[in-house]
């Protein structure tokens, strides 16, 4: 496709967005712990956590958790699921400060008692349900993406899944709509909460800046904007909330879909 106007077309910058294809990998083991970030079109990297435990053992002053000996009151495997307990702590001590103010996915790689032990002492909001169910001792970054991007894919497909549900709601309180001149008019006037555009939808035209009233045009020229496309630069410009996706992911397969 090829745009030529006096400003970008923003509806694959809003896809770009809506769906980064990012997320950090925490690859926690009895044995070694990093977090892994990866990116949508960036190599996978290791990133430097200052404070990170080197292992469960020595997390908690111990040579090893698989001693069978009484220890205080604690014994054998109980004694193992405190240390766990503790070792999660501190894991997730040390990424608060590394993961403070973001909303980038955390997918956790752990297997037998870490996976069920970190999400419960996890106090991060965005760690995904989903989890690398393999040991992460032996793999490398790349291998921990590949294994993360189903679990992402995953997340995405349920965030519009909720999406459409709320839609529904709320078209049942006749808070939507699908047309694309109620749209302009709601996204001039900032009562837009969330929109839906589909990034491939060319409809020329222009829309007022005052009223929001859209004129369509047959011929799409240097001088007409694509209609959608400035529905949803004026509603993330009022702090809407703007979802660049597929036409099939869109209610009624619509151009565009506005709560």
């Amino acid at each position: 496709m090829v745009q030529i106007s006096d400003r970008f077309h923003l509806k694959p910058l809003f896809r770009a967005v809506t769906f980064p294809r990012s997320a950090f990998i925490l690859a926690l083991s009895e044995n070694a712990v990093r977090l892994v970030e990866m990116n949508a079109d960036l190599p996978p990297e290791t990133v430097k956590v200052p404070g990170l435990p080197r292992d469960a053992a020595s997390s908690v002053g111990k040579s090893t958790l698989n001693d069978r000996t009484w220890g205080g009151r604690i014994h054998a495997s109980e004694g193992q699921n405190v240390r766990f307990q503790q070792y999660a702590r501190r894991v997730d001590a040390a990424l608060r400060p590394i993961l403070a103010g973001k909303e980038t996915p955390l997918i956790l790689a752990a297997t037998g008692r870490l996976a069920a032990v970190f999400p419960q002492i996890n106090s991060y909001p965005h760690l995904l349900a989903g989890t690398i169910s393999v040991s992460p001792d032996r793999l490398s970054e790349a291998e921990l993406a590949q294994l993360a991007r189903p679990i992402l894919d995953a997340a995405y497909a349920r965030e519009l899944a909720n999406m459409r549900a709320l839609f529904e709601r709320r078209a049942g309180m006749r808070l939507t709509t699908t047309d694309i001149s109620d749209a302009a008019r709601a996204a001039t006037f900032g009562a837009i909460d969330t929109l839906l555009v589909d990034i491939d939808a060319v409809a020329p035209g222009f829309v007022d800046d005052e009223t929001g009233a859209v004129t369509f045009v047959d011929i799409d020229d240097a001088s007409a904007y694509g209609i959608v496309d400035t529905i949803a630069a004026r509603a993330f410009s009022s702090g809407a909330k703007v979802l660049g996706v597929r036409k099939d992911d869109i209610p009624e397969g619509k151009e565009l879909a506005a709560i």
